[in-house]
């Protein structure tokens, strides 16, 4: 079973879509996909209600996840970790302890633009576009992920 851990700030907006996303690509019998946010503030939360929106509006249901923080037992228990920013790359490496932890963490965004270091906006403070737009950069990251695991 291949483990994925997508990871934003507060584990509300950006790697809950992540999640329903690559979850809605890849066979359930072979991988597992969960998310989180290096901050603790929305611990237990719903996703967004505008993140819960655009993803029914392609298929896919989130609102059962609930927000949790990034731990350093998640190095052991995922084969991969995806950081939708460079802040959280930077948080979840710091918590890293040795090689092998580092080596799980990657940029999103390379899966579509290989060494580029781009982030994944945070939609939060913005409007409903920002969430559309959040969504297909997710898509096309997921489907490159998606692509190479299957």
């Amino acid at each position: 079973m291949t483990k994925i851990l997508m990871v934003c700030l507060g584990n509300i907006c950006r790697s809950p879509l992540a999640e329903g996303i690559l979850k809605s690509k890849l066979p359930k019998d072979r991988f597992t996909i969960d998310s989180a946010g290096t901050a603790a503030y929305h611990i237990g939360s719903r996703p967004d209600p505008r993140s819960i929106s655009v993803a029914k509006k392609y298929g896919i249901d989130i609102t059962h996840l609930r927000g949790r923080q990034f731990v350093k037992q998640d190095f052991e228990a995922f084969d991969f970790i995806y950081a939708m920013d460079e802040s959280n790359f930077n948080h979840i490496m710091a918590m890293a302890e040795n090689d092998n932890d580092s080596s799980k963490v990657k940029l999103i965004l390379n899966e579509i633009t290989p060494n580029e270091n781009l982030s994944v906006p945070d939609p939060y403070y913005g409007g409903d576009q920002g969430f559309e737009n959040v969504y297909q950069m997710l898509d096309e990251a997921c489907d490159q992920i998606a692509n190479r695991l299957t």
